[in-house]
């Protein structure tokens, strides 16, 4: 893979470009985030390390600035700060993992793969999802069913997009939580239930059959009637 390692620590950041260069990866480094930044705008990398803490320009703002550019590479986040707001911070602000130092190479090494496996995203991808009648449009931010536009909230439109993406599967709700709520962990709270019901109400009134099923024990799928 062809990295980019931002990363102002000169110690760590040497550790991890002698060590993922034996590897066989290709590793380029930048010390603090405007170079970070510059390096990710204008060269294709596979997937970017991100250290959380850099000088200049921090890795939220290097990530959210990245994604505004459209670099669509995986980003995975270093970060001193274990704390689960942060660990969201980096995640709402584009990030796609995260790994709390000190951490084992090995892991690194792991999620990395992990990361790469993932598809990527391309401009192919389509803009537009539907399901019977119901439809999304992506980019308006737009949901109608049967002609009929739904007022979603963005947590709700958000919660439908991975359901309809995800169409005749079965979801469950740790992935839910995960996907939808970028927690990675259980906050023991009936949010996920809370929003099937409001977006089941939203999608179904005057309109055809139900789109959401609850599959009991297991999570939810969205299915297009028989």
């Amino acid at each position: 893979m062809k990295i980019l390692l931002i990363e102002d620590d000169a110690e760590t950041a040497a550790y991890l470009v002698n060590g993922l260069t034996e590897q066989g990866h290709v590793v380029d480094h930048a010390p603090e985030g405007r170079s970070g930044l510059f390096f990710a705008t204008g060269e294709n990398y596979d997937v970017l390390i991100v250290d959380r803490m850099l000088p200049a320009l921090d890795g939220l703002a290097v990530v959210k600035a990245i994604r505004s550019a459209g670099v669509k590479a995986p980003v995975l986040f270093l970060t001193a700060l274990g704390d689960i707001d942060e660990r969201v911070a980096g995640l709402n602000s584009g990030g796609d993992d995260y790994l709390v130092k000190p951490f084992a190479f090995s892991e690194l090494v792991a999620r990395l793969a992990a990361l790469a496996r993932r598809p990527a995203l391309t401009d192919a991808a389509p803009t537009v999802l539907r399901v019977a009648d119901l439809e999304v449009d992506l980019i308006k931010r737009i949901v109608t069913r049967g002609g009929r536009t739904i007022e979603l909230q963005p947590r709700e439109f958000r919660l439908l997009e991975y359901l309809m993406r995800h169409v005749g599967q079965v979801v469950t709700r740790t992935m839910l939580l995960e996907q939808v709520w970028d927690f990675h962990f259980d906050p023991r709270t009936s949010v996920v239930e809370t929003h099937i019901s409001r977006l089941r109400a939203k999608l179904g009134t005057g309109t055809g059959p139900e789109l959401i099923q609850t599959m009991r024990g297991h999570g939810y799928a969205l299915r297009a009637p028989e």
